[in-house]
């Protein structure tokens, strides 16, 4: 346990921190489930829905360095490719 008063707020600190990632983290991977599920049910619209969704959370989630930028881009560029594949081959 923290003895000093600033290692007892930075334990504080620390807690508020960790509760508040890991709610952003959980947030982005529900919906990417969400939008997997889109996929898997054939629906397009909801699917592009639910990535906007994931875009949004995973670029503030970056831009708050709760995870990393490249692995927000990551996210994203695997999702819109599955998007785009599912498009196409619906399309035809």
């Amino acid at each position: 346990m923290p003895q000093s008063a600033s290692a007892k707020k930075r334990l504080r600190q620390n807690i508020r921190s960790r509760d508040r990632n890991r709610a952003a983290k959980s947030a982005i991977k529900t919906s990417i489930r969400k939008v997997l599920k889109a996929l898997s049910e054939q629906d397009l619209p909801a699917a592009r829905e639910h990535f906007r969704t994931v875009a949004k959370r995973a670029d503030r989630a970056a831009s708050a360095n709760t995870i990393h930028r490249n692995k927000a881009a990551r996210i994203k560029s695997r999702l819109s490719a599955r998007i785009l594949k599912a498009a196409k081959s619906s399309a035809s």
